[in-house]
């Protein structure tokens, strides 16, 4: 293109339209990014070529994304998944080597070389695709996350081997001999130096340095930091004969063992997942449409083939190193498509002449579309599993009764979902309140701290029915959704406006942007985090400007009256009188479910008149549909339910009136 611009705007128009069209359709964005790439790239429009600098550009976001994965892991970890990586993961790899190699060999009639190179290619796969869905899907801690993540670690360091071997198949046209020998021996040499130093020297340096650059105080400095790390290790590592990704995993797994880690993860988050989108087309653009058409049952039949033999293969291979068969099932189906690793040792075949285009093509093209079909077959595989092992409904069996366990005897309590830090310092004031308490969530290695330490949380996915009903929550009298997580809070109140509709609920969100959205889902109410810091500053802003209490107090009443409509009961009370102990007079709200047979049925509000009582009815819930502060004229039917704000005594006499008339 005349304008080096143009090809940046594209992938970026191209890139918003198609991850806006599918989140619109509920569906993977990276499919979006791989379709975009199909759509532009040189075998449809045209629009980008697909050149070295595009590829090299996108590798980065497998860089950053191998980098995040690295944060999660410490040595100490990483050495006690060694039989994972090296004993799983190498039985993986080799087994698919020699397993593809028959097949060409016996069946196709190929060199055995070349079924070495494809066997090599095909056992890879996709680190980008598994890894992103797993952090999505909350699952890389867990039993079968550790697996897959050990596999996809055997295999990048698997790449290096292949990389050397592969030009050493090729035999040269002048001497009839393979590759130098003692060429390669040296490179293998120089990359494990490069990997020893990076491991032991850098495990000394990371702290201090990240000491240094911190005391200076400057973000755009520690942000530069990181970069320099991340990429100076993938650089590093890249020319010692090994990835660029293998590199930055070990920038991020030096860097976890510091204090930063936290603060690190938040700084490359907006590199990782915008090159990594680029990436995702550049997957999108291998894919050539034509030859998808003109070898479609070749096509076809290498991708079933690719998928159905790896799901058995690593399936088997998870069962025989221990694992219960539903975590084999799910490691399987999550690592049966073709990698980002499987794309390079095909164009070094391809480029050393080991095999030639007819063969490549539609193994490239069955790679690319298995890498299509993944996020599918990664998002429904917990259905699936399910469905066909009785070992994963034994498991959830388990699972429920010992939530039930849990809450037998409770009455009245809080269900916490998400113990992370917000959930656990809810926790920590309830228990010092004497409020009994449940709370539920997906991490085990935060269970099993928590646990140890005698808190009150279980294992278990707040967003199932089956799970909120095993906590008790025909019994609770609060739940509260301590994460930030609209889609899961959306669930969870859905589940809750089925089976107990009066129940409050406590949302946490980030900001204001989906408050209405969860109001009208039947949330009580709706804590934005960054409204709320907010309103925390200026308080303390004004007391120190020395502002009488009474007015501060004024003015944050005010401002959540206007934002949170339902927030008036809750923050009238800070008072010396309520920490005396005056609590009954302080405003409270209260849910009454008008049923059938009650005497408020077809009368008005003001027919009732509450106010009298000193009553304020602050919305009306009626088939789903919530009203927030309803007037005189609004006429009650049977199945409304009621939020009534004021002190204890005037409420119970206006749930009577309600009731009884």
């Amino acid at each position: 293109m005349s304008n080096a611009l143009e090809p940046v705007l594209i992938l970026l128009a191209i890139a918003v339209l198609a991850v806006v069209v599918f989140r619109m359709l509920r569906l993977p964005p990276m499919l979006g990014y791989l379709l975009a790439g199909v759509i532009i790239g040189p075998y449809a429009l045209g629009w980008i070529p697909d050149d070295e600098k595009t590829r090299h550009l996108a590798e980065f976001g497998v860089v950053f994304l191998m980098f995040s994965i690295g944060l999660e892991f410490s040595l100490p970890k990483l050495l006690t998944m060694k039989r994972i990586v090296f004993g799983f993961g190498a039985a993986q790899v080799i087994t698919t080597i020699l397993l593809v190699m028959a097949v060409t060999t016996w069946a196709l009639g190929l060199d055995w070389r070349i079924g070495l190179a494809l066997g090599g290619a095909l056992a890879m796969s996709s680190t980008a695709i598994v890894i992103k869905m797993l952090a999505e899907r909350l699952e890389v801690n867990t039993a079968h996350g550790r697996q897959i993540i050990g596999v996809l670690l055997f295999q990048d360091l698997a790449v290096i081997p292949l990389i050397i071997l592969i030009p050493a198949l090729v035999v040269t046209a002048d001497s009839g001999t393979t590759g130098d020998i003692m060429t390669y021996a040296i490179a293998l040499f120089k990359a494990l130096v490069v990997l020893v130093l990076i491991l032991f020297l850098g495990q000394r340096l990371m702290r201090p340095w990240f000491h240094l650059v911190a005391r200076q105080k400057s973000s755009e400095l520690f942000v530069l930091n990181v970069l320099l790390i991340t990429l100076g290790l993938a650089w590093l590592t890249e020319i010692a004969g090994l990835s660029l990704a293998l590199g930055a995993f070990l920038a991020g797994m030096l860097i976890s063992e510091t204090e930063y880690r936290y603060q690190v993860e938040d700084d490359i988050k907006p590199f990782r997942d915008i090159l990594l989108g680029l990436f995702f087309i550049t997957i999108g653009m291998l894919l050539d449409i034509h030859v998808v058409i003109q070898n479609f049952v070749w096509v076809a039949a290498i991708l079933i083939a690719l998928i159905v033999l790896k799901i058995i293969l690593i399936t088997a291979l998870s069962r025989l190193f221990g694992a219960d068969s539903n975590v084999a099932a799910k490691t399987g189906m999550n690592l049966a498509q073709g990698g980002e690793f499987g794309f390079v040792l095909l164009a070094l075949s391809g480029s050393v002449g080991l095999i030639e285009d007819a063969v490549l093509q539609p193994v490239l093209a069955a790679m690319v579309l298995s890498m299509f079909i993944a996020p599918f077959m990664i998002e429904y595989s917990e259905r699936i599993v399910q469905r066909f092992y009785y070992t994963e409904w034994m498991q959830r069996a388990m699972q429920i009764t010992t939530i039930a366990a849990h809450t037998m005897v409770e009455e009245g309590h809080v269900i916490v979902c998400g113990y992370g830090r917000s959930g656990q310092n809810v926790s920590r004031l309830l228990e010092k309140e004497a409020i009994p308490f449940i709370a539920l969530d997906l991490d085990p290695s935060r269970i099993h701290e928590a646990t140890s330490a005698g808190e009150s949380v279980v294992y278990g996915d707040a967003a199932r029915r089956e799970v909120l009903i095993a906590a008790g929550l025909m019994r609770a009298k609060v739940l509260i959704v301590s994460y930030a997580n609209t889609a899961s809070a959306l669930t969870i109140l859905g589940h809750v406006r089925d089976l107990r509709p009066e129940l409050s609920v406590i949302v946490r969100t980030h900001d204001d942007v989906d408050i209405d959205l969860l109001k009208e889902a039947g949330a009580t109410e709706v804590v934005a985090e960054i409204m709320e810091g907010s309103l925390m500053l200026v308080s303390h802003a004004l007391m120190l400007l020395d502002i009488p209490s009474s007015r501060v107090l004024r003015c944050l009443h005010q401002t959540r009256e206007q934002r949170y409509k339902l927030f008036r009961g809750f923050f009238h009370g800070a008072s010396d009188e309520a920490e005396e102990g005056g609590d009954r007079v302080l405003p409270r709200l209260l849910t009454v479910i008008i049923a059938q047979d009650t005497a408020a049925v077809n009368k008005t509000l003001g027919e009732l008149d509450l106010d009298s009582l000193a009553v304020e009815v602050t919305a009306v819930r009626r088939r789903n549909i919530r009203g927030l502060l309803p007037s005189s004229e609004t006429r009650l039917e049977a199945g409304d339910v009621l939020v009534l704000r004021g002190i204890q005594e005037n409420l119970a006499a206006a749930e009577i009136r309600l009731i009884q008339g």
